[in-house]
């Protein structure tokens, strides 16, 4: 019994560190983004999102740093991509939560 409280508890932990990591409407665009695209350019995450570079870069870094997401280079391109699939999980959860009454 205490196993599955220690379960329970680092599953909060994680959860947590995601949505403290992607709380901002531009990151969890990116995040939404990339779970229906697998990867995409900076430019092509300004575009969609409608974001000027230099400010996607800073949220596209803060989430690398943090293990969100992962990278590559291809050229002059930087690709990113989801590294940690449990915040595709946690997006999931949030979109089926129903906030028409607030």
């Amino acid at each position: 019994m205490k196993k599955e409280k220690i379960l329970e508890a680092q599953k909060m932990n994680m959860v947590a560190f995601i949505l403290k990591t992607i709380g901002h409407p531009l990151r969890i665009g990116v995040i939404q983004l990339l779970t229906d695209n697998v990867e995409l350019s900076v430019n092509d995450l300004c575009e969609r999102l409608n974001a000027e570079q230099s400010v996607m870069s800073h949220h596209l870094s803060n989430m690398k740093f943090k293990g969100i997401l992962g990278s590559r280079r291809e050229g002059k391109q930087r690709y990113y991509f989801i590294k940690l699939t449990e915040v595709i999980k946690v997006i999931e959860c949030m979109e089926k939560c129903d906030l028409s009454h607030l």
